[in-house]
């Protein structure tokens, strides 16, 4: 017999929410948000429209053993919010480091939530890198203010494909030290 090792993800506790691991039950409410037009076209990897289907071979992906990455629901339960505000994530990338992604409901927009999970993350730490990664189109600014309200510092531009713009989009790159 042989065992598997399951890669577990700590629980993050932050002021207004939790950052948890997904589960099957998240598969509604992601569909909801990533199916909003709004959300995905600020990714680079959520189609629109949303297929049926997608939310649970995500969640089905982002729960195997042999993930390449972390995904975390911002669950606002502890303060009566929904129990998925959006969703963070942290790519395994070489040398000890990892990129950081992350969404917000439309409801939850301009209320610090972004802010507020991103750095929730990075003083966690869960995947002990010395250096997380993040990038965001050039036409999301609230975004950038994200990040570099965390203690991201611009690296330089860039530009990546988005599934939902059909498009090669502009991009900022930023990074933090650990």
């Amino acid at each position: 017999m042989m065992l598997e090792q399951i890669t577990t993800q700590t629980v993050i506790d932050a002021e207004r929410f939790d950052l948890r691991p997904l589960r099957r039950s998240d598969m509604g409410l992601i569909e909801l948000y990533a199916g909003d037009e709004r959300v995905a076209r600020m990714t680079t990897s959520i189609p629109h429209p949303y297929p049926p289907g997608a939310a649970e071979a995500f969640v089905t992906r982002v729960m195997a053993p042999d993930r390449k990455e972390d995904v975390w629901a911002i669950d606002g339960t502890k303060s009566g919010e929904s129990e998925v505000l959006g969703l963070i994530s942290l790519k395994k990338m070489d040398r000890n480091q990892s990129e950081v992604g992350y969404w917000v409901a439309p409801l939850f927009w301009n209320t610090g939530m972004a802010s507020e999970a991103v750095q929730a993350l990075v003083e966690a730490n869960p995947q002990g890198n010395a250096t997380m990664f993040a990038s965001v189109f050039q036409d999301n600014l609230a975004s950038a203010r994200v990040l570099t309200h965390c203690g991201f510092a611009y690296l330089g531009d860039a530009e990546v494909y988005s599934v939902a713009r059909d498009a090669t989009v502009p991009t900022w790159t930023y990074s933090r030290k650990l």
